[in-house]
């Protein structure tokens, strides 16, 4: 399965639509880190990984703008630990 994460500045936040839900990361942003401090997946749809594809997405946008990430989350800050090609993203 595929999801696509993409970045609405606008509101500050990262964006995945699934059947029929939007998952978001919220974060606050500037030239160097971006803090996600929060991420939530519509409740009927929790319990399926979709929290996993979301951050997974929203650091690989974050790798790509070549900024750094501070994980304000629990989850995001759980992920990055359990996963170490994230790592060296860190502020």
């Amino acid at each position: 399965m595929s999801f696509q994460v993409r970045d609405n500045p606008a509101h500050d936040r990262y964006e995945m639509d699934v059947d029929g839900g939007t998952a978001v990361a919220n974060y606050r942003a500037d030239d160097k880190v971006v803090t996600v401090f929060h991420t939530e997946v519509p409740a009927a749809l929790r319990g399926r990984g979709l929290g996993d594809h979301l951050v997974k997405g929203t650091l690989d946008l974050i790798r790509a703008s070549g900024r750094k990430v501070n994980p304000r989350c629990g989850f995001v800050a759980i992920y990055i630990r359990r996963h170490p090609e994230y790592h060296d993203l860190l502020a």
